[in-house]
């Protein structure tokens, strides 16, 4: 989409909502042009999309780990590091003559106003769930009504759970997806029981089995699984470091316990 005036009809005609009207946006792109520019920075000056991807990995994961620590402030200097991340491969882009950081935007807000019909056009949705619903049409007609695979477009990188959730949201596009919690709950109890009666060759496609639908559940009940299961591990981690240094104040062989004494145990020091 060009810049024709068409697109910027949909952009609120109002101030900035930030501090000093995103001024500091505009500061941190020229900021980056000075750094790859002549008299710059030589490894600023050195890196090229592919060398720069490890660190845009990595600060992706600070973000997340941020977000899980709910500091505010952590999380305002790793948001910081990501959108460098973004403006230092625009900047490349920009030096390339393929394209800039206003590309980059333009385009993001064009694909923001197409696929929210329900806030820049007259469509109707009933929840959060329906907008991404609409989301998966709204993507697979933008590439000529072709479904194509679930997975295609999908990293290969992405967490397993990621993965099957967008995969599920895919396919609820389409129509294919648990109505109610109550049936993706049912269904999820339906794989353990099969997990549970599973033979030693049946085990690893059965424990799949549990985690997908657990994955549906997830879905329904508003949840994000991937985060779900990465914020429950730091739990258990922080709640077993206790347990341990309690264990050894007390004297007590953990390793000597019975599993109903080792749980009740972890209860009693998990807090």
């Amino acid at each position: 989409m060009t810049g024709d005036g068409t697109l910027r009809d949909h952009v609120p005609d109002t101030p900035v909502p930030a501090r000093e009207g995103g001024a500091w946006l505009l500061d941190l792109v020229r900021v980056m042009a000075r750094l790859r520019g002549p008299g710059g920075c030589p490894w600023d000056a050195e890196q090229d999309h592919r060398s720069l991807a490890k660190h845009l990995r990595e600060e992706t994961h600070e973000v997340l780990d941020a977000i899980d620590s709910d500091d505010p402030e952590r999380l305002r200097d790793e948001l910081g590091d990501l959108l460098l991340q973004v403006v230092f491969h625009a900047e490349m882009a920009r030096e390339a003559g393929d394209y800039d950081i206003d590309d980059v935007a333009e385009g993001i807000v064009a694909k923001l106003v197409r696929r929210h019909p329900h806030v820049f056009g007259d469509v109707e949705v009933s929840g959060a769930g329906e907008v991404l619903t609409n989301w998966e049409k709204i993507k697979a007609d933008e590439k000529g009504g072709e479904v194509g695979h679930l997975e295609r477009d999908i990293p290969a990188t992405l967490p397993a759970l990621a993965r099957a959730s967008k995969v599920q949201r895919r396919a609820a596009g389409f129509g294919f997806e648990w109505k109610t919690a109550e049936a993706a709950l049912a269904k999820l109890r339906e794989e353990v029981e099969e997990l549970a009666t599973a033979s030693p060759d049946e085990t690893e496609d059965e424990l799949g089995d549990v985690l997908f639908a657990a994955t549906a559940v997830a879905r329904r009940l508003g949840v994000d699984p991937e985060s779900a299961l990465r914020r429950t591990t730091n739990r258990f981690a922080d709640r077993y470091e206790r347990m341990r240094g309690r264990a050894e104040e007390d004297g007590a062989d953990l390793e000597a316990m019975s599993e109903d004494e080792l749980l009740a145990y972890f209860r009693a020091n998990r807090d």
